[in-house]
């Protein structure tokens, strides 16, 4: 089973929740708006593919942090602003064959899925 994570509003989530049911691969959604995210699974994420991918410096939760926070930004401290502020999480993250991907193209979710 595919875990696809991300906020249901998103568009990028939509193109991606659009591609896998249009390719009939199954998934559940892990809603951070609704559920959250608890910090074991967000340092697992940070472990196994550094905070500077797992977190999106291009959207507007990042930029609304203050320069001390963005400039100070490690590991640790980005498990915490995560878990507080999930918005800042590049989406759609997916989990499938045992490995964590980020974003969406369709050419790279064929590759993995197909």
């Amino acid at each position: 089973m595919v875990e696809i994570y991300g906020i249901k509003s998103c568009d990028t989530m939509k193109k991606a929740f659009r591609w896998l049911e249009e390719n009939n691969i199954e998934f559940h959604f892990h809603d951070y708006k609704k559920v959250g995210l608890d910090v074991s699974t967000a340092t697992s994420w940070i472990q196994e593919l550094g905070w500077e991918n797992v977190i999106n410096k291009r959207g507007t939760t990042w930029r609304k942090l203050d320069e001390e926070t963005k400039s100070n930004m490690n590991d640790e401290l980005a498990v915490e602003t995560i878990v507080a502020q999930t918005s800042m999480i590049k989406r759609p993250l997916i989990i499938a064959k045992d490995k964590i991907h980020l974003g969406f193209k369709a050419e790279d979710y064929a590759k993995i899925f197909l």
